[in-house]
């Protein structure tokens, strides 16, 4: 099988050249990529197929066919002087960390040499990652529950069915209908880790990976086989007892139950596990924010404001709901809005080439009047090209209004005192001290 990697919005050539992509592989990633759920309208969105070269569209991830995979790296600036592979490992390093706290995990990446961050893909390095916790988990036991069992019986155990007992041994009283409780391990967590290993077994193309996934398939021999349509996630309960199991179920999640991923048949036949870069780098650090504020008299939410632009003047019905990123309230009240922005911009507003969208601006516009906050963010990724200083760039005054609007940026490839940098953009005081690396 044939892997290539692409970084977002950079092309990668196809034809018969050397380095270059075979015409038949493009067009199977091309095909695979027009069902993925970002797609738009028209197949559109995620993978421009053109002028012989492939180009990701706001999403990075694995595209993988019967034949060839791409991995898609965010456009991060890691500072590495290194050769591609390196800086590709460094790249690899702080997408998963993102999604990390995206998704509220905790993982141990030391486990992972720096060969393997070089040679292997995202989707290889996850699943090493959830072979590693899940082994350490299953040494400690597997989780087990009682669960209602029927039998016919020749002494009676746990309760009499007595329906079933008078009208299937009427005239056979040496047989007692018999339902009772088992202590099992076939319990719908168990069925949710099995399905993940069965399905990574079959998208898993590392040797050391398949050997591992092949040792759990053979630990959850005696576990039911759902297919991942079937399985009950809302069964699972997480408790003080299997607490340890909770990253797990959220990385099983991750890869079976769609919300990134999407595995399609017919022309488009393969697998896809894609992040859209819009939605993740709102999570992260929405979530970082979330940490930084932790024990302040501010509150926040993410997407939770949902006030409508326009009212219908004949039904009241509100038109045009809106969903800020980020609301930061004090005592209930809204004082800080925050939107996040996966784009590259310069260190100047009015830049027509690189600078704020206008579009971005009316929007920031339509939350000061909605939310009546007196400071806006637009929050940008932090890129060399604004300066060696990230966080706040420009402040501006709404023409006619007290609010503030200021465009500032965060360096997703610095993950050292992010905590303590991010809260001198909120409130200009005292660094936490928690650090995230």
């Amino acid at each position: 099988m044939q892997s290539y990697t692409v970084r977002e919005w950079e092309k990668l050539a196809y034809g018969d050249d050397d380095g270059q992509i075979p015409a038949h592989f493009a067009d199977q990633l091309a095909a695979l990529a027009r069902r993925s759920p970002f797609a738009g309208k028209g197949g559109s969105g995620v993978l421009e197929h053109g002028r012989h070269a492939l180009r990701a569209r706001g999403v990075v991830g694995i595209l993988a066919t019967a034949n060839c995979s791409l991995e898609i790296l965010p456009k991060i600036d890691v500072g590495t002087t290194g050769n591609v592979e390196q800086q590709n490992a460094a790249i690899r390093k702080r997408l998963i960390h993102m999604l990390a706290v995206a998704l509220n995990l905790k993982l141990d990446l030391g486990s992972i040499t720096e060969l393997a961050w070089q040679r292997e893909t995202l989707l290889e390095i996850l699943i090493r990652i959830f072979c590693d916790k899940l082994t350490e988990a299953v040494r400690k036991g597997m989780p087990r529950r009682y669960v209602e069992q029927e039998d016919d019986l020749s002494a009676l155990r746990g309760r009499l069915d007595v329906a079933r007992q008078f009208t299937r041994h009427a005239v056979n009283p040496s047989r007692l209908a018999c339902r009772f409780d088992v202590l099992s391990e076939d319990t719908s967590l168990n069925r949710i880790m099995k399905a993940a290993v069965l399905h990574l077994s079959r998208r898993s193309r590392s040797t050391g990976n398949q050997q591992w996934l092949r040792e759990l398939a053979f630990v959850y021999a005696d576990i039911a086989d759902i297919s991942p349509s079937a399985l009950r996630w809302d069964d699972v309960l997480i408790d003080r007892t299997n607490r340890r199991w909770q990253e797990l179920l959220s990385m099983a999640r991750l890869f079976l139950d769609g919300r990134y991923q999407t595995t399609t048949g017919g022309a488009g036949q393969g697998t896809a596990l894609l992040f859209e870069m819009n939605t993740l780098f709102e999570e992260y650090v929405g979530r970082l924010i979330s940490r930084t504020l932790a024990g302040t008299d501010l509150t926040v939410s993410l997407q939770g404001g949902r006030l409508f632009c326009l009212s219908a003047e004949s039904t009241e019905r509100g038109l045009f709901q809106t969903k800020p990123d980020i609301l930061i309230r004090r005592a209930g009240t809204v004082t800080h809005v925050i939107d996040t922005k996966w784009k590259k911009i310069s260190s100047r507003i009015d830049d027509p080439k690189q600078g704020v969208s206008q579009g971005d601006v009316y929007q920031m516009m339509a939350y000061a009047q909605l939310y009546r906050a007196p400071r806006l963010t637009l929050l940008y990724p932090h890129h060399p090209g604004l300066g060696a200083t990230e966080l706040v760039h420009a402040r501006h005054r709404i023409t006619g209004h007290e609010t503030i609007l200021e465009t500032a940026s965060i360096d997703v490839a610095n993950g050292v005192s992010v905590l303590d940098r991010l809260r001198s953009l909120l409130l200009g005081d005292e660094p936490v001290s928690e650090l995230l690396t």
